[in-house]
């Protein structure tokens, strides 16, 4: 999918031809909702080429790249989704020895578990979500408007993309608010645009016929110039990810041993000492291999990719490029004396670092530690690591370390970088189909997943953790440290007592909706329990 950045030109004015539904579901506000469009172009000439298609699905994907987008308008949004997948775990605290702002101090008080429905987070993902949502529902609606060009097969493959995508965004507020509202039809009623909570029964629902009909109608593959769209095969996956959160473990397991034997998905394990194998994941220029399921695609580098405007709604989003902050946020902070000017505000805690077995190689590929070399922009020889950068001794390596310090991941003025987030992997899915293993009573054959594949990949023996479980809760801490999934596995397994102790709150199982989305809907949307 990097060739949907290219076509950035494209999709970074597309936002702007619908503003007016746009500003309106995104909770953006604007009082003058008869402005013409920049361009004077409209959903009414609009939908109509193949191309135009191809834009407003690219538009959807463009609203996931947000989540960890950083803009001076809207919000004033820092990466809000680090500071609700990182800094609310066990694995992160924020540095001291950063730039501790205001903006820093947002991602402090989750790290505190100081939750509250009025923080920006919530608010910022919520506007994400849904804006993903409206233009899946765009795409979907105008594939039968009576006036486009498109064949069977063309309205067949962009309705199955963009119901993956209504899906992936429902998904993704089901793990986060429980009962979110469920957006099917685009709303043109402007006295009747707020929805009411969803039970979670229709949501699995509606999210898994969704699932079923991407499954239906995507390739699967797509052609070199495509690469990064999701296919059938990513639907599947995901479809077994949902299952393991209804906790249909029979269905788990029939799907993902659909993927495992016909997706051609496998892990990167190309090298015969194991050396390599797990750092080969993450390298800017291994990207969309095997491993993939989904990443969410960056593009660049330019000469103007500005931090300021990674939000596709910005008012200069014609200047970026759809980088990706995450050097900004987690490379050492230069306030500490590290090279590279970035913010450093995630610490690495002892207790994941205690987590790695000795002699795992996952834990050199993942954390910087006194000894270490560190690289980033205008680093690429290297420079001894400096425990004191950190308020833990810490900072977080994945994604970075010498292959990723090249000036071709970077924008020139340092800010941004272009290293794909791998969401979904296929180890992910190995170890969610060892749970449903596990879970249903074939502890044996959810232990030789664990113990043969995952571990095996990067030469580990037997886990030291007999118990089926607690085995399975361990390698995703490790295996995954640091990619978004730690906050939504310690509320599905029920564990934040044991993680957090005498902090944990039970509300804390579910996020608060955003306060304004409450207030915006006249009460219709409840709170939930505790906030």
């Amino acid at each position: 999918m990097k060739n949907i950045t290219i076509k950035k030109s494209a999709l970074l004015v597309f936002p702007a031809l619908l503003l007016t539904a746009i500003l309106i579901l995104a909770g953006v506000s604007c009082n003058r909702l008869d402005l013409k469009p920049l361009d004077k172009v409209t959903p009414s000439n609009y939908y109509i080429t193949p191309s135009d298609f191809d834009g407003a699905v690219f538009a959807s994907y463009s609203a996931l790249q947000d989540f960890w987008g950083t803009s001076t308008e809207n919000l004033s949004e820092r990466g809000e989704f680090w500071a609700i997948t990182l800094a609310t775990t066990d694995d992160i605290t924020i540095n001291t020895k950063a730039d501790n702002s205001g903006d820093q101090a947002r991602a402090k008080k989750l790290d505190l578990l100081n939750i509250e429905s009025s923080d920006i987070p919530f608010g910022a993902i919520y506007t994400q979500v849904y804006k993903g949502i409206l233009r899946a529902n765009l795409v979907i609606e105008n594939t039968e408007n009576g006036k486009n060009s498109l064949t069977a097969d063309q309205k067949k493959q962009f309705v199955a993309e963009a119901k993956f995508l209504r899906a992936f965004n429902h998904f993704l507020a089901l793990q986060m608010w429980g009962t979110p509202p469920i957006a099917t039809k685009v709303a043109t009623n402007i006295n009747a645009l707020a929805l009411p909570n969803s039970t979670q029964a229709d949501l699995y629902k509606a999210i898994l016929d969704d699932l079923k009909d991407a499954f239906a109608g995507l390739p699967a593959v797509w052609d070199a110039s495509n690469t990064g769209r999701a296919t059938k095969w990513t639907a599947r996956a995901f479809e077994g990810k949902v299952d393991v959160w209804k906790k249909d473990w029979p269905a788990a397991i029939a799907v993902f041993e659909d993927v495992r034997a016909n997706s051609g998905y496998g892990l990167m394990n190309g090298n015969a000492a194991k050396k390599d194998n797990f750092e080969d994941v993450f390298d800017y220029k291994k990207e969309n291999e095997k491993e993939s399921i989904f990443e969410i695609q960056y593009g660049g580098p330019q000469s103007d990719d500005n931090l300021w405007v990674f939000d596709d709604t910005h008012s200069e989003a014609f200047k970026a490029s759809q980088g990706t902050a995450r050097v900004w946020y987690w490379d050492a902070p230069n306030g500490a004396g590290a090279p590279g000017g970035h913010m450093g505000w995630y610490s690495p805690t002892q207790s994941l670092v205690d987590e790695f077995e000795p002699g795992d190689p996952r834990l050199a590929v993942s954390i910087y530690k006194a000894g270490d070399t560190y690289y980033t922009n205008g680093v690429t020889d290297g420079v001894p690591y400096d425990a004191g950068w950190s308020s833990t001794g810490y900072m977080i390596r994945k994604y970075g370390g010498v292959r990723n310090a090249a000036s071709a991941n970077y924008a020139p003025n340092g800010q941004a970088g272009f290293n794909n987030e791998r969401y979904f992997r296929y180890a992910d899915l190995l170890l969610l189909y060892a749970e449903a293993l596990i879970q249903s009573g074939r502890i044996p054959d959810g232990m030789a997943v664990i113990n043969n594949e995952v571990r095996a990949r990067v030469g580990l023996g037997a886990s030291p953790k007999a118990a089926g479980m607690e085995a399975l809760m361990h390698e995703r801490r490790v295996e995954l440290a640091f990619e978004p999934g730690r906050w939504f596995d310690i509320t599905r397994w029920g564990i934040g007592p044991t993680v957090f102790g005498s902090k944990w709150k039970e509300a804390f199982n579910l996020f608060p909706f955003p306060q304004s989305e409450i207030t915006r809907s006249n009460g219709l949307l409840k709170q939930n329990n505790g906030y």
